[in-house]
């Protein structure tokens, strides 16, 4: 059987479409992403710091995950592949294709689709409530979230902020960020993490990119705000990306 490739990944002409994940960090791994797409074909990159990368046509994915990292979103001088990402991000809008923009990968969702980053708007480390607006409530991916608390207290690791794109639907927000989450037809950015499981906090607080800034108390914090939050979000937060993950179940075909 031929091969075909997608961008330097060949693939079977038969294989049913690919959920494409872009990483940018080695730490910023899918926690309950990748447990709502198991069963699906996933295909892992990371791009940021190549100048020239080859990405798949839009067209080609059942599905588009954008993660987290410590870049800006904007800073193609220091992290070329990102002009790469947004361009796929706007390539995926366009034809319909799901995404999911996760912090950093809803800086760029939203870089892609027209609106602004704000670098040092305001930090939000650790956890806090998050406000969903009608739209969030009723959001397939959100919806479960607010179900299961009126302002479910989620974590946050951000220091830049992103304006709403221009006809986007605004989902969530919190005082210091205004834009919490959007979606702008098949696509849905959320600043915070609804990914994040005990495993993949304990991986961030072991890790010395993830603390600079924060003291000893301050990890402390997080540790225990984890242990007391992210048990009764499994469940919720799993729901609503099984939510996700059925519309590329749809798509893929």
């Amino acid at each position: 059987m031929g091969l075909r490739s997608l961008g330097k990944i060949a693939i079977n002409p038969g294989m049913h479409r690919p959920v494409l994940v872009l990483m940018h960090a080695r730490w910023e791994t899918e926690g309950l992403i990748k447990t709502a797409l198991d069963g699906l074909p996933v295909l892992r990159r990371m791009v940021v710091d190549e100048p020239s990368p080859e990405l798949p046509r839009a067209s080609d994915l059942g599905g588009l995950v954008v993660m987290g990292g410590p870049q800006d979103a904007d800073d193609d001088v220091g992290h070329p592949g990102l002009a790469a990402e947004r361009r796929l991000l706007s390539e995926a809008v366009d034809v319909q294709v799901p995404v999911l923009g996760v912090c950093l990968g809803m800086q760029l969702l939203a870089l892609a689709l027209g609106a602004k980053l704000h670098r040092r708007h305001g930090t939000e480390i650790g956890f806090a409530p998050v406000e969903l607006t009608r739209d969030g409530a009723s959001d397939p991916v959100l919806g479960p979230l607010e179900r299961a608390s009126r302002t479910p207290v989620l974590l946050h690791w951000h220091s830049d902020a992103a304006d709403l794109p221009a006809g986007a639907t605004l989902l969530a927000r919190t005082p210091k960020t205004p834009v919490q989450s959007f979606r702008a037809g098949p696509a849905l950015g959320v600043q915070f993490h609804p990914e994040a499981d005990a495993e993949l906090l304990g991986s961030w607080l072991a890790t010395a990119q993830m603390l600079e800034g924060l003291g000893p108390s301050d990890v402390a914090r997080i540790g225990r705000e984890g242990a007391a939050h992210l048990p009764r979000l499994r469940e919720p937060a799993l729901a609503g990306l099984s939510e996700y993950a059925t519309a590329v179940r749809v798509r893929r075909g």
